[in-house]
């Protein structure tokens, strides 16, 4: 039986010998379609034999000027779980990642484990014989990667292990990822055939987080849980049907911590930041391009919105007038616009709105829209309510608990003997936390690490405060009396006007009456 075997594999290991040998006999001489038909023949019996089955990852795929997506996170997945099983490897700074990748190079093998199957990963790469300069980038050189795993597991690797590889992939490429922070380019320096020249971006290094806001801690985890609700609530918002996004309104005065906000909300988040200046969008379908060309894991932010175009509640007001102006003017010749002079945005409270909530709002997922605004008052009903603006977060003046905040930041003391007096004075005096802070920053060499200067220098700075606030107080005062008393001398005098008028007529009314009474008496 034994020799049996010996014989038959020796037969078969003589029959491979002299296929391999005449291989190339025949790939010089034999038709192409006859060599073709001779290859597949070949898979056909080399599949009797070999129950490994192998799936190949290309670098470029349909789109042919952008790496396939499969790729990277196949690439990302086996640096992070695999590498450490290669022994060759390679390393690079990969763009828009803050860390060193280390990834298996080429030509090299290494396996993984999923639910008890073993799997084999192949890196290569094969170079283009023609002698042809390619535009198509991967043309000279393409690199792919080969899965190789037995038959009986075919539906596992599939159905399970490749969605598994993809999403970690990506999960990975999302940790390792530097962070950036994009502004909107203007529309006429956008290129019809790069859809990411619409946005321009640098590196989003800002250091806050909610440890360093100057804000009570109470109303900073309310707004930290609410963060975390939404992150983690993806199939919720499937659920009940709407897009997976939120929005925030940010108000209050000028230095109050409204941009230090949304730099503590992307760092805790880890999303990426897009400032939307909207005086650069000349109409709505600019502004539907620009959030379509957003990612996920984002935050759109647009600050002083009451600031940027007329968007507010006298847009109605103003829309009427202009409307019965023209309405006047239908009769009149009009000479036609010249585009280059007309750069006034045409973005329009609808389009924001459906911009905010609308139908396209629902493309993609996990974004935040964040508005702010120094008067709330100012800003349209309908463009803040709920569902469009979901909360709405006031960012006040600087009280004790965000003064403790700063004062641990910025001079690691939790305790003082002046705080007592601090307190008292922010209670009775409105100083928004930047001025706080700047009085506890010690940039001089004389204030340098020392707190008990620091923390004078701030009583100082809120006396001075208060007292100007009591001496504009007192101003106002002062000039709202000046005006009742003249609007009273207007009053009185207008009173005395017509007074006097009501007289002279009562007067002129008299006369006639008189005189018809002595011409009665002389008929009489």
């Amino acid at each position: 039986m034994v020799a049996m075997m010996v014989e038959r594999w020796a037969g078969f290991g003589s029959a491979a010998a002299t296929v391999i040998f005449l291989w190339p006999v025949v790939q010089k001489y034999v038709p192409p379609t006859f060599r073709l038909y001779l290859t597949a023949w070949a898979a056909k019996l080399a599949a009797c034999f070999n129950p490994y089955l192998q799936i190949t990852i290309s670098e470029y795929g349909a789109e042919r000027f952008q790496r396939s997506d499969f790729f990277l996170a196949v690439e990302a997945y086996l640096s992070d779980a695999c590498a450490r099983r290669a022994r060759k490897l390679k390393a690079e700074l990969v763009k828009d990642s803050k860390n060193l990748r280390v990834t298996v190079d080429d030509h090299e093998e290494v396996t993984d484990d999923f639910s008890g199957t073993t799997i084999w990963w192949y890196a290569s790469k094969r170079q283009s014989k023609a002698n042809v300069i390619s535009i198509y980038p991967g043309e000279d050189e393409r690199r792919f990667y080969q899965v190789v795993f037995h038959r009986r597991h075919r539906d596992l690797v599939v159905d399970s292990y490749l969605p598994f590889v993809l999403g970690e992939g990506r999960a990975v490429t999302v940790k390792n990822r530097q962070r950036r922070l994009f502004t909107n380019n203007a529309s006429c320096n956008w290129n019809p055939y790069r859809s990411k020249s619409v946005w321009s971006h640098v590196a989003f290094e800002h250091p806050a987080t909610f440890d360093t806001l100057a804000m009570h801690p109470d109303e900073k985890e309310a707004i930290v849980d609410d963060l975390m609700a939404f992150q983690e609530s993806k199939d919720y918002y499937a659920k009940v049907g709407k897009a997976w996004k939120r929005g925030y309104l940010l108000y209050g005065p000028p230095g109050t911590g409204k941009s230090t906000m949304i730099a503590a909300m992307a760092n805790f988040l880890d999303y990426d930041v897009y400032d939307l200046e909207l005086t650069a969008v000349k109409n709505n379908t600019e502004l539907r391009k620009l959030f379509i060309e957003t990612t996920g894991k984002s935050i759109i932010v647009i600050e002083d919105i009451d600031c940027s175009i007329d968007l507010t509640g006298k847009r109605r007001k103003d829309k009427k007038a202009s409307s019965d102006k023209d309405s006047d003017d239908d009769d009149k010749p009009k000479l036609p616009m010249d585009p280059e002079k007309d750069n006034a945005t045409k973005v329009t409270l609808s389009g924001l709105l459906n911009f905010i909530d609308g139908l396209w709002s629902a493309c993609g997922g996990e974004r935040i829209i964040i508005f702010t605004t120094n008067h709330k008052e100012k800003l349209d009903p309908a463009l803040i309510r709920r569902g469009r603006m979901d909360k709405h977060i006031e960012m006040s003046y600087c009280r004790f608990e965000g003064f403790k905040v700063l004062a641990k930041n910025y001079l690691d003391v939790i305790k003082h003997e002046l705080f007592g007096e601090i307190q008292q004075l922010l209670e009775e005096t409105n100083m928004s936390p930047a001025d706080v802070a700047e009085n506890l920053m010690p940039m001089s060499k004389k204030k340098k690490r020392d707190p008990d200067l620091c923390l004078s220098g701030l009583v100082k700075a809120l006396k001075q405060a208060k007292e100007d606030a009591a001496a504009a107080a007192a101003k106002a005062k002062e000039e709202e009396e000046a005006k009742e008393a003249e609007a009273k001398k207007v009053k009185e005098k207008e009173e005395a006007e017509v007074k006097k008028v009501n007289e002279e007529n009562k007067g002129k009314d008299k006369a006639p009456e008189e005189a018809n009474g002595d011409i009665k008496e002389g008929d009489k």
